[in-house]
């Protein structure tokens, strides 16, 4: 049976409530060129004890990332098929996400199908010490919207190899199962990137989509670091998986963070806090976040350069106890 699923930007709410981010602690435009990627990321910032704003995390013990990461999904062509419209614009923001500090981005095989792969390549190699690119495998497209699972080791390690050689790498950072085939145990196609891990073809192994007994099951076969999931202020269906990731040190890479093609819709307590510290409601949304758990890596995803810049600086929000109460509680 095919999976269908349709990715889009929000129905114009992304381009009407988005506007330059005018916070005192927030650099924008020839500021952001000028302090470079410290700044913007806040490396130079201590964590609130209270708040999970530590800036980095380590991934498997290992790899240090900023916590605010990009998703390289939208920079393909519409419906997450073929090339861009605008082949140097992608590379542009590819290169700028790095400029402003990020050090992990997230692809998979499937986007385009291929082409999110090569154009990180191209915009990016050789990679700047540092940066964990992160890709998955597991899913095929038969064409634009749709998405088929396919978790048979032979697959699997093909997509593995397929997704070394566009990334120009000999060993991949953070290799993700896309999503369980319930056709295939998960036991074989996790087994599958256990041998590819072994042959010194993966450094470390995650998850997406999955509940916390497939998890757990997985682990019984490899090392699982981190585990994707859709996750954001409306939509916290995994919040147990969530928690199961802060008690095991996991990375939660929370997909669609900013609602995805639904967008985020304008509750009193997203204005109010967007209203008071001069932000746009995704930015709020991503400052939210970064404050809900200690092991959040968002990795949110644009086509714009305007729109990349804005959400990198929301790592810089910080959120009065009352706000961030006041949006939790969206959810109820």
């Amino acid at each position: 049976m095919r999976m269908r699923e349709k990715f889009s930007e929000p129905n114009g709410a992304h381009h009407v409530s988005r506007r330059t981010f005018l916070g005192t602690t927030l650099m924008t435009g020839a500021a952001f060129l000028a302090k470079g990627s410290k700044a913007i990321l806040g490396a130079e910032s201590s964590a609130s004890p209270a708040l999970a704003t530590n800036p980095t995390f380590k991934l498997g013990g290992d790899m240090t990332v900023n916590r605010l990461g990009f998703g390289a999904m939208r920079i393909t062509g519409e419906g997450i098929w073929g090339w861009p419209p605008d082949k140097e614009n992608a590379l542009k923001v590819l290169r700028r996400a790095v400029e402003l500090g990020v050090n992990l981005i997230d692809t998979a095989d499937a986007y385009g199908p291929n082409v999110s792969e090569l154009l990180i390549a191209e915009a990016l190699y050789p990679y700047p010490k540092g940066l964990v690119v992160a890709t998955k495998g597991g899913l095929t497209r038969p064409g634009p919207g749709e998405w088929v699972p396919d978790g048979r080791p032979q697959h699997l390690k093909q997509a593995v190899d397929g997704s070394l050689k566009r990334l120009r790498l000999d060993r991949i950072d953070l290799y993700q199962l896309h999503r369980i085939d319930p056709k295939v145990p998960l036991e074989e196609s996790v087994g599958a990137l256990k041998e590819m891990k072994d042959a010194g073809k993966i450094r470390h192994v995650g998850l997406s989509n999955v509940d916390i007994e497939e998890i757990e099951r997985a682990r019984k076969i490899v090392p699982i670091v981190s585990v994707q999931n859709r996750y954001n202020v409306e939509d916290r269906k995994s919040e147990n998986v969530l928690r199961y990731c802060e008690r095991q040190g996991l990375g939660f890479l929370p997909w669609f963070p900013m609602g995805g093609t639904r967008g985020l819709k304008a509750r009193n307590a997203l204005n109010a806090a967007a209203k008071a510290h001069g932000a746009s409601l995704y930015q709020v949304a991503l400052a939210w976040l970064l404050e809900r758990s200690r092991v959040m890596l968002p990795i949110p995803g644009t086509s714009s350069l305007a729109h990349l810049e804005e959400n990198v600086a929301a790592a810089k929000l910080r959120l009065t106890p009352e706000e961030w109460k006041a949006i939790d509680a969206l959810a109820a």
